[in-house]
């Protein structure tokens, strides 16, 4: 196993979900001064990476005593609680209520987008996607987009989407079987592993009935996978990979495939949780004629969650909080799906 990619787990904060919750509360730091130095750990110790300057913003993931981890563009680093202004950040609501009558929905996330439907007062939503200004929202009888500030949050309610939901993770590849080889010789089956690892502990948390395809290091054939989903009351099969080009060591980014077109929505529901929370390179949803697919008789998708063999990507998915936003990118799309389709 990746010794880099273990410790990162090993100290991943749990993700603070909340019942009926998609996003979770996350931590962002803005510079207070210019040239201020970020350093590989937390003390004045530690080698110098980089500087930064006043206004710099970046997503904080862990705190120890005066120092701050903060997600560089390529790793992590730390820099001093003197120097940096820490703010929580909004969570996004999973149902809306509209405060206004005849309060316009567009058909994007502008004004320059024509406006389609007009909304009730009192008329309500569910939240499939928050960015910038906009949130994207559906009813049984419109989809649409509004802006932020025209509606109002709902509380959420003591029950889950994910209550009694059976879902199946199906980590890739696996004892003997490595998968990719990334650019510094990380494995794929070692990241499959702990990201399913991870998705499982915090679908569990939200009352999923969550089982693992291989829940160990072993060499599962792809036929005995499928049957463990068939044969099991699944709701959802997620099958995780991370992807490699060799000889193309810039590519990047997150796609989704599914094989069956009433798939095609659990996909793209996923990809675009992914994308909203990860803010990766989008690669799209794709059909894809994957066996643990195409003979899955559940709603099965496969996700390709980076590329190892972009050493930059491959540094990033090692880190503490990418992790956290693939994993939170995930749900997000399984709680859009589960709301609106199941």
């Amino acid at each position: 196993m990746n010794k880099r990619i273990a410790s990162a787990f090993i100290s991943l904060m749990i993700i603070s979900l909340h019942w009926d919750m998609p996003v979770a509360a996350e931590q962002q730091g803005t510079v207070t001064e210019n040239n201020v130095t970020v350093r590989r750990g937390p003390g004045t110790d530690f080698q110098k990476i980089t500087q930064t300057n006043e206004g710099d913003t970046y997503t904080v993931t862990q705190q120890q005593s005066k120092w701050v981890e903060i997600q560089l563009d390529n790793g992590a680093g730390w820099i001093h609680t003197n120097y940096i202004n820490i703010d929580e950040v909004a969570i996004t609501p999973t149902k809306i209520t509209i405060p206004n009558p005849n309060t316009q929905i567009r058909s994007g996330p502008s004004t320059d987008d024509p406006i389609s439907h007009f909304a009730d007062k009192g008329s309500t939503f569910n939240v499939i996607s928050s960015g910038g200004d906009w949130y994207e929202i559906k009813n049984e009888a419109i989809h649409g987009y509004i802006y932020k500030s025209l509606t109002k949050a709902i509380p959420n309610s003591s029950k889950s989407n994910f209550t009694n939901k059976s879902i199946v993770i199906d980590a890739g590849h696996g004892g003997r079987d490595v998968g990719a080889i990334g650019a510094t010789e990380t494995l794929e089956k070692d990241v499959t592993f702990l990201t399913a690892q991870e998705l499982k502990k915090e679908l569990t948390m939200l009352g999923a009935d969550v089982r693992l395809t291989r829940p160990r290091d072993d060499f599962i054939p792809l036929n005995s996978r499928i049957s463990y989903s068939n044969n099991f009351k699944t709701d959802v099969f997620i099958s995780l990979h991370y992807n490699s080009v060799p000889g193309l060591p810039n590519v990047t980014g997150i796609e989704s495939y599914y094989f069956q077109d009433n798939n095609q929505d659990l996909a793209s529901l996923i990809q675009k949780g992914l994308i909203n929370a990860t803010q990766s390179d989008d690669r799209g949803t794709s059909f894809g004629d994957y066996l643990v697919l195409r003979q899955n008789m559940k709603s099965a998708i496969l996700i390709e969650l980076g590329f190892i063999s972009n050493q930059a990507e491959e540094s990033r998915l090692q880190t503490t909080m990418y992790q956290k936003q693939l994993v939170s990118g995930i749900i997000q799309g399984l709680w859009a799906y589960f709301a609106n389709y199941k």
